[in-house]
């Protein structure tokens, strides 16, 4: 029994069952007990190795691509640079450290890291300490000052909540989280129905049992994205696993010392994660005034950028054994069957802006 269980647990037995929205919020922001108040996830010594941890390449490559973008829109003299859930604050040290290349950038640059863990705020800062850019620590996208922004959040919207409908014969009903008979956490469904005008077309005709996920936290952020860049300018680059199309399936998955674990097993000690519906954070950030160029996957983004050839250079001239951990690194940011297809990169610009290697609007 966690702490946190026997605490959800008293909550349902008082207020009666939560939705899974609010079951992953408690477990991973429970200020107390919640996950990211208590563990340390990232890394060997955590439940997941993010791709800042596999190698410096995806955050140099990333600041390249920051880099082009302030060049597209015209270098001006300041701007926002935002990175939302900065983890350990790795991705944000090897961009800058590729942005040093562009004194200019720098020098425009105003850097707001949006995280709301004081505990991650501090290891933040000690990885940013010697980095030429002092960051400034926002609660929310919406607090980060006025002006045109260029943005990255690499596995952020997987941790935020979600929602889950059940289709029964009543409709789509609200997936919860309540007591079984022995007192334990158990799903069930609730009395809220998902209103017909917001099943997907692709979703109308699926079968007894079959689940679908809403994700209105991730979507009323993009949106948010979407309706700053409209307003000042700017771009972003949203990095996640998820899919391309809204589709059925049930993609809640808790991960638990670095193996897959029943969701209700280990709440407060299990990272909770659910895949990004990217066809609705791309419609989202339309919806905030934005454009929204063609998705593509992790491996396409980062060997069209210039993998190969960051990985070629970094090997130059040094050992066998550190060319093999390149190689390796690469293969498991790029290769299919690692990150490469199941992490999607998708990317918000104000309207007409030329932005490599995301050419093609929707």
């Amino acid at each position: 029994m966690t702490a946190l269980k026997d605490k959800i647990r008293t909550r349902i037995a008082s207020d009666g069952p939560l939705t899974v929205a609010q079951y992953m919020s408690i477990c991973l922001a429970d200020p107390d007990a919640g996950y990211y108040a208590t563990k340390e996830p990232f890394g060997q010594e955590g439940d997941f190795i993010t791709a800042p941890e596999v190698s410096q390449m995806f955050g140099e490559l990333i600041g390249a691509a920051l880099l082009s973008a302030h060049d597209a829109l015209g270098s001006p003299d300041s701007f926002q640079l935002v990175e939302i859930g900065p983890g350990r604050g790795t991705l944000m040290s090897d961009l800058l450290r590729m942005a040093a290349l562009r004194p200019a950038f720098l020098k425009a640059a105003r850097l707001n890291l949006i995280e709301t863990s004081p505990r991650l705020r501090k290891i933040q800062g000690k990885t940013l300490a010697r980095s030429p850019l002092t960051p400034d620590f926002r609660d929310t996208f919406n607090d980060v000052p006025d002006g045109p922004v260029l943005l990255v959040a690499n596995e952020f919207f997987d941790a935020l909540p979600i929602h889950q409908f059940v289709r029964t014969g009543e409709g789509w009903l609200e997936r919860q989280v309540g007591l079984d008979g022995k007192d334990e956490l158990a799903f069930g469904l609730g009395a809220t129905r998902l209103p017909d005008a917001d099943v997907p077309a692709s979703c109308s005709k699926a079968a007894p049992g079959t689940i679908l996920e809403t994700q209105p936290m991730a979507n009323a952020i993009a949106e948010e994205i979407g309706n700053r860049i409209a307003r000042f300018g700017g771009a972003a680059i949203l990095i996640d696993y998820g899919y391309l199309k809204t589709a059925p399936g049930d993609t809640l998955q808790a991960l638990y010392k670095h193996k897959y674990d029943y969701a209700l097993a280990h709440p407060g000690e299990a990272d909770l994660t659910a895949h990004v519906n990217f066809e609705a954070l791309g419609a989202a950030a339309s919806r905030g005034g934005a454009s929204v160029l063609s998705t593509m996957t992790q491996a396409e983004f980062l060997l069209q950028s210039g993998l190969l050839q960051r990985a070629g250079a970094l090997g130059a001239g040094k050992s066998h054994k550190e060319q093999e951990a390149i190689r390796d690194a690469v293969e498991r940011l790029a290769a299919p069957d690692q990150m490469g297809d199941l992490f999607k990169v998708l990317a918000v610009t104000q309207t007409g802006l030329s932005f490599a290697p995301f050419d093609t609007a929707h």
